[in-house]
């Protein structure tokens, strides 16, 4: 372990919030069963994590490992939120930015990437961003993982391209994902349908008009957020 390592890990312990733990794992479903099961919270808030990556963005990635491996959420989130400046930094390095992609679907794999705020800040901003010049057919293998957060990171990393107005990844990774039984998976698709209405709201109602009535209750509600409340109410009627 590197003396930047454990400064860090230091710097956290004593920023450590007993209260703020306590509610942190019941928000994130830490119990027996749950989604979230065996994290670990020190309570630390995200702007504080920020603060304290933004002073280590130099760790190397066995470093970052260590963070990765660990079951202290924040330091996994401390460890991503390092990961994606590295990537963003690299922009000129194809190598670079190659050896942090593969880096980032081990840990993934390995389900160190586990829970929604870990997918959500860092897929788009790596996976996303990364498969925007590259073949995105990997998100569709991603999608069929029996591993909630790889599928999760499939429809997210579809925001990339959402920016870029490109709509047929986030659609067809819909598609694949629309018989899932998971709700955070309900809830991840229907928000990047929303966002491609953003975009173009013609395409998401052409997209549900031919699906609504077996899309998940969940799902839809979300897409439909930004519609006319008319339109809405009919296509939640008609379900």
């Amino acid at each position: 372990m590197s003396e930047q390592l454990k400064a860090l890990q230091l710097e956290m312990q004593n920023n450590a919030n007993c209260e703020k733990a306590k509610v942190l794992q019941r928000f994130f479903k830490t119990g027996k069963g749950d989604y979230g099961e065996g994290d670990i919270f020190l309570g630390i808030q995200v702007p504080i994590q920020r603060a304290v990556a933004k002073k280590y963005i130099e760790l190397s990635l066995e470093d970052l490992q260590e963070l990765l491996n660990s079951k202290i959420h924040e330091y996994r989130l401390t460890a991503l939120i390092i990961l994606t400046t590295k990537f963003k930094k690299a922009k000129k390095n194809p190598l670079e930015k190659r050896k942090i992609f593969d880096f980032y679907l081990r840990n993934a794999n390995r389900g160190n990437v586990n829970n929604w705020d870990l997918v959500d800040l860092s897929a788009p901003n790596i996976v996303g961003e990364f498969l925007l010049k590259e073949n995105s057919t990997l998100l569709t293998d991603l999608a069929q993982s029996e591993n909630l957060w790889e599928r999760r990171i499939a429809i997210i990393s579809t925001l990339s391209f959402i920016r870029q107005r490109r709509f047929g990844e986030t659609l067809s990774i819909a598609e694949i994902l629309m018989k899932d039984k998971h709700d955070l998976i309900h809830k991840a698709v229907g928000w990047m349908l929303r966002e491609v209405g953003k975009k173009n709201m013609n395409s998401l109602e052409l997209f549900i008009s031919q699906r609504y009535k077996s899309m998940p209750r969940t799902m839809l509600r979300y897409a439909l957020e930004k519609f006319p409340e008319d339109k809405r109410q009919f296509y939640l009627g008609k379900k």
